[in-house]
């Protein structure tokens, strides 16, 4: 039997493949969220998996963003289908992959830290309990998204610190019209929106970008984690790629609320396969 595992966020989906021998192999693909794309555009990266997997798949056990609601998840499971007809076809969503991959079977708080952000209580089976996401355009805190729009917003506005103001300028050349053109006139402005989270990473060190990030850990953890029935009883976790590269940052904050952090991952994948496996 050949099991392909998927855990697809905003940005980039990771997909695993386990074979009767127990090898692992991998592929890669954009991320899919059926909130945002067409059929059409989830049937591009689902080809350009197939075009890295080929071969009769048994099993899926898909996770991704935006598969909260079932008429999502019947849409993933159906455009699968397509390319994988004899799969027997299980879609998530990519809280459970997060909950599954950093607690296994032991409860805890399962939390998501990437592009966007999300959160849960774990009973070590299934989600107990769930703060409403409510997605890159009203919440997120602390999400690559947040960041990139708090800092952006800074930046157009003049109270980013000028040494910063230039040193962006130089190396982004982005306009005012080009900024309102990528948010408003293109595909995916979230995914843009979190490309500058790279940049940020590249200044931590400055007082104004750590203090930014601080600040976006410090509300996710107030609007979300805290309000989680013995949060501070439970061990704490992470997945994603803001919470990974801010980690040092992200432990200082928990630390001041009382909260205990066990496991950061970059992404869930890996704990996935196990898991499975």
């Amino acid at each position: 039997m050949k099991i392909l595992i998927a855990d697809s966020g905003f940005t980039k989906t990771d997909w695993r493949v386990i074979d009767d021998k127990g090898d692992i192999s991998q592929a890669k693909t954009e991320g899919i969220n059926p909130y945002y794309q067409s059929e059409e555009e989830i049937l591009r990266e689902i080809q350009n998996l197939h075009n890295q997997v080929p071969e009769k798949i048994d099993r899926i056990h898909y996770y991704g963003t935006g598969c909260s609601s079932a008429h999502n998840r019947e849409k993933i499971a159906k455009l699968l289908k397509r390319y994988y007809p004899h799969a027997e076809i299980e879609v998530n969503h990519d809280l459970l992959a997060a909950a599954r991959s950093l607690c296994g079977e032991q409860p805890g708080i399962a939390c998501i830290i990437g592009t966007g952000t999300n959160s849960c209580s774990y009973d070590g089976q299934n989600i107990e309990d769930n703060v409403p996401s409510l997605g890159w355009a009203v919440a997120d805190e602390g999400g690559g998204t947040y960041l990139g729009k708090t800092m952006l917003t800074d930046y157009y506005r003049k109270d980013i610190p000028e040494h910063l103001r230039k040193t962006f300028k130089e190396e982004f050349e982005l306009t005012r019209d080009g900024f309102l053109n990528k948010m408003y006139q293109e595909p995916m402005p979230g995914r843009f929106l979190a490309s500058f989270a790279k940049f940020i990473g590249k200044h931590i060190n400055d007082p104004y970008m750590y203090n930014l990030v601080a600040h976006g850990f410090d509300l996710f953890l107030t609007k979300n984690v805290l309000k989680y029935k013995d949060c501070k009883d439970l061990p704490v976790h992470f997945t994603g790629s803001v919470a990974y590269y801010f980690g040092d940052i992200l432990r200082n904050v928990a630390q001041e609320k009382g909260l205990h952090i066990k496991h950061i991952t970059q992404q869930p994948i890996a704990g996935l396969t196990l898991f499975h496996q």
